[in-house]
């Protein structure tokens, strides 16, 4: 069966629950991430959210982004 293009998830940030939209393949990363970094993915999402407040999924997609390419540097 093939996997949804978006896929909705809530999370914890700051105490407060919060839907987050973003395609199946950057839930993964986050999931990696998260695993790398011996965290859980709401851990990871609440500091991404800190440090760039403004669009939460804008900011998961740039911090995956950047995770993957200072890893490949």
């Amino acid at each position: 069966m093939p996997r949804r293009l978006s896929q909705k998830h809530s999370v914890t940030v700051a105490g407060h629950r919060t839907s987050v939209t973003l395609e199946a393949a950057f839930w993964d990363s986050l999931r990696e991430i998260a695993v790398a970094q011996d965290k859980s993915v709401n851990c990871l999402i609440a500091e991404i959210d800190v440090a760039q407040p403004e669009n939460l999924s804008s900011a998961l997609r740039v911090y995956i982004l950047d995770y993957y390419k200072n890893k490949a540097a």
